[in-house]
């Protein structure tokens, strides 16, 4: 298995794509899958139930995984 070229908290620049030319941090990696979570990048809503009666439901947005060579690794790592 070969290993991903990006790490955790590396600053990556989205190439392809809705988010291209987006700047983010590497939040997580999957290496078997291939696939990067950017800080910012592939943003999802999610739809929660509530679990009691009184309490309201909620929209949750958070970013999903996208495929390592949609990405390519910034020298800037501010």
């Amino acid at each position: 298995m070969k290993l991903l070229f990006v790490k955790t908290g590396d600053m990556v620049m989205v190439t392809t794509g809705k988010d291209k030319g987006k700047i983010g941090k590497v939040l997580q990696t999957f290496p078997k899958l291939k696939r990067v979570v950017v800080e910012g990048v592939n943003v999802t809503k999610r739809h929660l139930k509530s679990r009691r009666k009184e309490e309201a439901g909620q929209v949750i947005e958070f970013p999903m995984p996208i495929h390592v060579s949609n990405v390519r690794r910034t020298e800037t790592n501010a």
